[in-house]
């Protein structure tokens, strides 16, 4: 039986985590639970799986939880975060920290030994060589859980990467793939977080709206897999059916489709290299009739290519791209900037970051901190 941390258990992918769980009392056992602000849900997760050990953002939430569970091990701030990773029984950690708050417990969970199942980008966007690194260095299995990574990772399953042309990540387009830029002027935070084919949380729901989620994905992909940015490409698939592509020397190309269910992905992270039955519903070509797919634009998505280019200069630019991003968003959503606004305040912060190579994980954390104070400043033209 695994011994499963769920590390962002309130969340969108933690949430559809503890229902994978669930549905499977006779092979996983929850050991702790970590969440932010949301001590309600929480609350109800700790009464239905009975986790050994919590851990929650603050000192107040934590003492909260004692009066509920008087009885339970409870962890708060960034150091019980960390301690949730890495310091209990448990064996296989299911990374679901939105931003870069989940860079120090990966790479925690990865230098105690335990296989990461990582649904949080930042981790490698920000320190992909450092993560990398002490994963082989302590034989550690990072296997991901975003569907597009998911489905490379069940296309290659084991393959020498020397033999594939291209790693092709599929991409909906979000909520305004349709619209022109000059559409984009004026839309509202409601729109922008109406994904047409995925339930997520809202800042990846308006990063996907931007394109920025692709970006991310495509620097994660490079780490996870090691193959050069050359070889990596995105297709607008607006379907969301064919999670993603290999293609390899010889022109074969393997893909790995199924409906849009994270269940999916999150169940085999869990279980892999076996497969177990899925509550997901089955994918049925003859009802979806047909399949599209056209080229990106990156004019029209410079969030994108942004990524792309900072993936390239390496060092010290991913993790500014990331943080910088992750305040725009921020801004966008609590109404500061409007939505154009957050690939303006990208493009701003990069311009005046001088990268550093090969950075250890200090240099990592202030350039983060430096992006993220400039993303505060900035102001819209």
């Amino acid at each position: 039986m695994k011994r499963i941390a769920v590390l962002g258990s309130t969340g969108s992918i933690g949430t559809q985590t503890l229902d994978v769980v669930a549905r499977h009392p006779d092979r996983f056992r929850v050991e702790v639970l970590a969440a932010g602000a949301n001590i309600d849900r929480l609350a109800q997760q700790i009464a239905a799986f009975r986790p050994r050990t919590a851990a929650v953002a603050t000192r107040e939430a934590a003492e909260r939880l004692r009066l509920l569970f008087p009885g339970l091990r409870i962890l708060w701030g960034e150091e019980g975060l960390i301690e949730a990773a890495a310091g209990t029984e448990a064996d296989t950690v299911v990374a679901a920290v939105v931003g870069s708050a989940g860079l120090r417990p990966v790479l925690a969970a990865v230098e105690a030994g335990k296989q990461v199942c990582l649904a949080n980008k930042e981790a490698l966007v920000a320190a992909g060589h450092l993560v990398t690194a002490a994963a082989v260095r302590k034989g550690v299995a990072i296997v991901p859980v975003d569907s597009e990574h998911s489905a490379i990772f069940q296309c290659l399953n084991g393959r020498d990467t020397s033999r594939v042309a291209r790693l092709v990540l599929t991409a909906s387009g979000g909520s305004f793939r349709d619209r022109s830029r000059e559409e984009l002027v004026g839309v509202t935070v409601e729109e922008a977080l109406q994904h047409p084919n995925w339930s997520m949380g809202a800042k990846i729901t308006v990063d996907s709206a931007t394109m920025a989620n692709k970006g991310l994905e495509v620097i994660e992909a490079h780490w996870l897999f090691g193959v050069p940015y050359e070889r990596i490409a995105v297709l607008l698939h607006p379907e969301s059916v064919v999670h993603s592509l290999v293609e390899f020397v010889d022109g074969s190309v393997l893909a790995q489709l199924g409906v849009p269910d994270m269940r999916v992905p999150i169940q085999y992270a869990l279980t892999y290299p076996d497969r177990l039955d899925s509550p997901a519903p089955r994918l049925d070509l003859t009802q979806i009739g047909s399949l599209h797919f056209r080229t990106v634009d990156f004019r029209r998505f410079p969030a994108l290519a942004m990524a792309f280019e900072s993936g390239k200069i390496g060092g010290t630019m991913p993790a500014v791209y990331n943080a910088a991003n992750e305040i725009a968003v921020r801004r966008f959503l609590s109404g500061e900037l409007s939505f154009l606004d957050i690939e303006a305040c990208v493009e701003s912060v990069l311009s005046r970051h001088r990268p550093i190579p090969d950075p250890d994980l200090e240099t990592v954390l202030e350039a983060d901190a430096w992006a993220r104070e400039e993303a505060s400043r900035f102001r819209a033209g």
